[in-house]
């Protein structure tokens, strides 16, 4: 009698995903999210620091220093235009997460049916 290997858990959720992956496009929507993700986080603090004259809004700069010089900024932020670059990768984001939802949707239904 030879005896039978049973699979760990850690390898039957890997298995998962590898499956999941393999027939949809899960994997590459969420990657694309988590660069979304990347972009806004990226985005918000250009919004948040673009007031300040220190980046970290901690130090306050010599006298004889620029602020400019002092916050490494290449030059003044455009609230209005990185305000709408957020919306916009907001909006991304939701269709992603939509696209993403619809194909778990679909592998679930084709489960089910089986």
């Amino acid at each position: 009698m030879i005896p039978t290997r049973v699979p760990s858990p850690r390898y039957r959720i890997m298995a998962l995903f590898n499956f999941i992956n393999r027939v949809s496009s899960a994997g590459s929507i969420r990657s694309a999210m988590d660069q979304s993700v990347i972009r806004h986080r990226q985005i918000a603090d250009r919004v948040a620091n673009a007031s300040l004259v220190n980046k970290d809004g901690f130090a306050m700069p010599s006298a004889g220093t620029a602020a400019g010089a002092v916050s490494g900024q290449r030059g003044p932020v455009d609230t209005e235009q990185e305000m709408a670059a957020l919306a916009n990768e907001q909006m991304y984001f939701e269709t992603a997460a939509t696209r993403l939802k619809s194909t778990y949707d679909g592998i679930r239904r084709a489960l089910q049916d089986r």
